[in-house]
């Protein structure tokens, strides 16, 4: 388990914003914590959660998007590959 960083969390976002996804930090009554739009390739976290809390949040979302791997630079190709592994042996 990583220890929750702000650093592993740019790293985190840094996937999502190789693909083209924008993030945004609003305020609002969201079921858990997030919020994705898509079409217009947007994802809204909810602003009162902790460094923790959008970490879980964002290694929720990223298995669910569509990623283009060649887009991700290095550093992000491997991360996205150990969430991938992860999230796959979680399901055996």
């Amino acid at each position: 388990m990583v220890k929750p960083s702000q650093a592993y969390l740019d790293k985190l976002q840094q996937i999502l914003t190789d693909c083209n996804y924008t993030i945004r930090y609003e305020r609002g009554t969201f079921q858990s914590g997030w919020c994705l739009l898509e079409q217009k390739r947007i994802v809204v976290l909810n602003k009162f959660l902790d460094v923790e809390g959008r970490i879980n949040t964002l290694s929720e979302i990223i298995p669910q998007v569509q990623v283009d791997f060649d887009k991700l630079t290095l550093e992000s190709q491997k991360l996205y590959t150990e969430m991938m592994n992860k999230q796959t042996s979680l399901a055996f």
